[in-house]
């Protein structure tokens, strides 16, 4: 099981350095019938990063196109959050980054992403970093 955080699909959508790992990556997701995981914390910075860089109507296609990808758009619950306090609380991370690190700390999963920030983190969840 992985989760993605809001770098890795940025790099993705905008076919940034790491852009051909990613894809890789959606290719196994699909090809295995087993979404890759994000938490609607992280779906929101990607929608807010593209209404900032572009404009509301581009961020709305990339909403629809995400719908395309094999990826399971997870609710934020108190647990999580609560997880996710924590981790904020004993790294130096953006609250947003956090999330992912608690829905992957919680599914036992993988991290995707390209976001050096996570280096905190590397003894606490396995990271496949697309760089």
């Amino acid at each position: 099981m992985q989760v993605l955080d809001a770098h890795a699909l940025m790099a993705y959508l905008e076919k940034e350095s790491g852009y051909e790992k990613v894809r890789d990556v959606f290719t196994a997701a699909a090809e295995k019938d087993r979404n890759l995981l994000m938490t609607a914390v992280n779906w929101g910075e990607v929608y807010y990063i593209v209404t900032r860089e572009y404009d509301y109507h581009k961020a709305e296609d990339v909403a629809l196109m995400i719908q395309g990808l094999p990826i399971d758009i997870v609710p934020v619950d108190l647990e999580l959050a609560k997880e996710a306090a924590m981790l904020k609380t004993a790294h130096k991370m953006s609250y947003a980054d956090c999330f992912a690190v608690a829905l992957a700390k919680k599914k036992k999963a993988e991290l995707v992403t390209g976001d050096k920030e996570f280096r905190t983190v590397e003894k606490e969840i396995k990271i496949n970093w697309i760089f």
